[in-house]
């Protein structure tokens, strides 16, 4: 018994792009939609992010592309430089919701993640936070959810969405394994004031590392460093900014003029690079998995935020067409599976050609990448 007409009641673990665009899509077809963090109230940590075509469409059937966009910095090409600093070409990212309107929006995390909990809340969604699922039941009985939160208080509910990450929680409350892989690359990103000549992304190849700029707003940007081979393990943070500018030292040309302003930020992270892919399915009873929990594509696609939105969005949309829980959640995984795993299989591919710097494979691989996500969902 998992039809869900009378109690269209939803739990949705992780407050970031994936679960509150699902919480926003579900709450809007009548759901009543409470969302567990475990992180604080204050927004989302984190410096920058791209939010490309797919995104934006997205975010466009919601109404809420224009307002990102506003907040953020619209544009349309990723300008490529080789190692000797010369240009090397340029992807025009595809153009999804109107000629008068950017290909993508580099934007601030905190802001975006604002953005987004504000519509929830205003859609009537509850966010509960510093609590998260501790353990979970199917009731063969009545086809609901029970889940334990971490405070000890329990939920009963039509549906469990698991958006908690790559490292998801959920994920082995419902049973499933997958492998998490580290692929020997840490990335660093800072930030700082936009230059002027940065109206775009630009993406620098070096003999050994890669570096590049996004702009995500009309006065900030973040510098991105991929550093080939580095150490794993964390850094203290008043090493961070030093190292990334030596980093930056084997770069001729504009990245000169980066590194100057890293040398100044006080917003540095160094994270590793990582990516999974769920095997098999990603659902389980009234149960799922989405974004990051059940796909982390490496971000060179700067398309991870891109599958988490669309996965909310479809979600609520697959839900709405079928009559059971059961069915919509395998419509969605059937729905989401493929193009989830050619873009987290794309991006390890060009993983291997970047650590390689064979770059002039890697971006007809990028370009082609984006033209495969402008299709519909």
């Amino acid at each position: 018994m998992d039809s869900y007409r009378g109690t269209r009641t939803a739990l949705i673990v992780g407050a970031g792009m994936g679960g509150l665009t699902a919480a926003i899509a579900l709450a809007r077809d009548g759901w009543q939609v409470e969302v567990a963090e475990i992180g604080p109230a204050e927004a989302a940590a984190g410096w920058g992010l791209c939010l490309t075509g797919p995104s934006l469409r997205a975010l466009d059937e919601l109404g809420l592309a224009d307002t990102c966009i506003a907040a953020g910095y619209g544009m349309s090409t990723i300008t490529h430089v080789d190692a000797d600093g010369e240009p090397a070409g340029e992807t025009q990212l595809p153009r999804l919701i109107g000629a008068g309107r950017p290909s993508a929006a580099g934007i601030a995390r905190p802001v975006l993640h604002r953005i987004l909990y504000a519509e929830a809340e205003r859609c009537g969604v509850v966010i509960r936070h510093q609590v998260t699922a501790a353990a979970v039941a199917q009731d063969q009985e009545t086809g609901l959810v029970r889940v334990r939160l971490s405070d000890g208080t329990e939920r009963h509910v039509a549906l469990l969405v698991g958006a908690d990450g790559v490292r998801s929680a959920v994920r082995g409350l419902l049973g499933f394994e997958t492998s998490i892989d580290y692929h020997g690359l840490m990335v660093w990103r800072a930030l700082v004031p936009r230059p002027a000549w940065a109206a775009g992304i630009h993406q620098f190849g070096g003999k050994t590392d890669t570096a590049g700029v996004v702009p995500i707003s009309d006065s900030q940007a973040y510098v991105f460093l991929t550093e080939n081979g580095g150490e794993r393990g964390a850094l203290p943070d008043d090493e961070l900014a030093p190292r990334m500018r030596l980093l930056l030292e084997r770069f001729p040309g504009r990245v000169r003029e980066l590194r100057s302003l890293v040398s100044a930020s006080e917003s540095v992270v160094r994270r590793p690079i990582l990516t999974a892919f769920l095997e098999g399915g990603w659902n389980r009873g009234s149960g799922v998995v989405i974004g990051d929990a059940a796909h982390a594509p490496a971000p060179h696609m700067a398309s991870g935020a891109a599958l988490a939105i669309e996965d909310g969005l479809v979600l609520a949309r697959e839900l709405g067409r079928h009559e059971t829980v059961g069915a919509g959640l395998q419509a969605f995984v059937d729905r989401r599976m493929r193009r989830c795993r050619t873009l987290v299989e794309t991006s390890v591919v060009i993983v291997g050609l970047e650590q390689e710097q064979r770059y002039g494979e890697m971006y007809p691989l990028v370009a082609s990448c984006h033209r495969l996500m402008a299709d519909p969902v």
